[in-house]
């Protein structure tokens, strides 16, 4: 990209980059993919203490890092921001891929604009904030609804990962020929040292701690573990300490704190190191209209199947889309503590048939679902957007 000709290419997302959720994961996968179809582009994100301007080659990233408490405030001024950023690069631009409807709000009312606009729906915030902040306001949800609603209707192409996302989207009106279906990803690679402070068999989950994803109910099957002393749980946490103490509370009442370890923020590289030395890896989903109504699409279960372990998850439509029920590890019925247990006791009562199950799920991985079919999907529709344009020339 020539610094004086501007970008032909923006992301925008309403997240903190970098970070160690597994959104941050997927915005450095596709928005690498833009940048590399593009030859640069510019990235407008969340900070929230890291630097707010960093050239990296031909590719910018500025940060949005404004101290307002509100997170509807917050997200406004967001939208504003990002509204002045496209002022003076609408000459340019010629694909701009948004993840939320903060972003997409100032990108697709841009007035001139001759760019093609990507809206990727990896959640719906009219529905997940229910979950997020339940005491926000039935009208506020309304609002935002609407808001999701109206960008939708003016994207060129919604980028889903997965079917059952999909699904909600076209139940939001859009046509079906605009959805497009672009997984979520895992890199297969080989083995990772142990830590050093792994215990010797142990269960773990990776991700954050919100009701939604299930701790309670892994908590639970834990406790209704208490027989296999020497088993441990180890959560790697994507989330700050200060975020995790009502789910230690709940440990401390259950009586399994003493054998659950915790690992906050780690790297990612760090994660993939417990995952593959695990003996199973748990996502405990809930039934909740956020993992079934809106959909979901894991990244703690593909890059568990992508280290080789064998995975015990919610039987989910969204997690069925990955996995399946006795070659990969086992489905349970969502919320349900001691079906979770029997299953997780049963893989470590039969650890040759668990270790096929990792192997098996690896090779499932890498037969279609890395990060390099992820993006090979999501290159195609930037072609189908811009058949004649500039852009082609960094796919030959």
């Amino acid at each position: 990209m020539n610094a004086a000709q501007g970008p032909r290419a923006a992301y925008f997302a309403f997240d903190r980059f970098p970070s160690s959720k597994g959104s941050a994961v997927h915005i450095a996968q596709m928005a690498d993919e833009l940048f590399t179809w593009a030859g640069g582009g510019l990235l407008g994100v969340l900070g929230g203490g890291l630097p707010r301007y960093q050239r990296e080659g031909t590719r910018e990233i500025v940060r949005f890092d404004a101290p307002i408490p509100n997170l509807i405030d917050r997200a406004e001024a967001y939208s504003a921001w990002v509204a002045g950023l496209l002022e003076t690069r609408l000459e340019t631009l010629e694909v701009c891929h948004v993840r939320d409807p903060w972003s997409a709000l100032p990108v697709v009312t841009a007035t001139g604009r001759r760019y093609r606009v990507v809206y990727e729906v990896n959640g719906l915030p009219s529905i997940e904030m229910a979950h997020t902040w339940p005491w926000a306001a039935p009208e506020t949800l309304a609002k935002i609804g609407e808001l999701e609603r109206f960008c939708l209707a003016r994207a060129d192409a919604v980028v889903v990962p997965s079917r059952v996302i999909g699904d909600a989207v076209r139940g939001l009106g859009v046509p079906g020929e605009r959805v497009r279906l672009v997984p979520n990803g895992a890199d297969v690679r080989d083995r990772p040292r142990r830590p050093d402070d792994a215990p010797g068999e142990y269960l773990v989950y990776v991700g954050a701690l919100q009701p939604w994803q299930g701790l309670d109910v892994l908590l639970r099957a834990f406790a209704r573990l208490a027989d296999l002393p020497e088993l441990r749980l180890v959560i790697c946490s994507s989330v700050p300490e200060r975020r995790a103490r009502q789910v230690r509370r709940l440990a401390e009442r259950l009586g399994v704190a003493e054998r659950v370890d915790w690992r906050f923020t780690l790297p990612h590289h760090e994660v993939a190191a417990w995952l593959a030395h695990a003996a199973v890896s748990v996502a405990p989903l809930t039934g909740c209209a956020r993992n079934l109504d809106q959909g979901c699409a894991p990244l703690k279960v593909l890059e568990s199947m992508a280290a080789g372990v064998p995975v015990v998850a919610s039987d989910l439509p969204a997690v069925r889309e990955l996995m399946a029920d006795g070659e990969h590890g086992r489905l349970v019925p969502a919320d349900r503590p001691a079906e979770l247990a029997r299953s997780v006791r049963i893989l470590l009562e039969y650890p040759e048939e668990a270790a096929a199950m990792g192997r098996r799920a690896r090779a499932h991985i890498a037969g279609g679902l890395t990060w390099a079919h992820s993006r090979a999907a999501l290159r195609a529709v930037y072609r189908a957007l811009t058949p004649s344009a500039a852009l082609s020339r960094a796919d030959r």
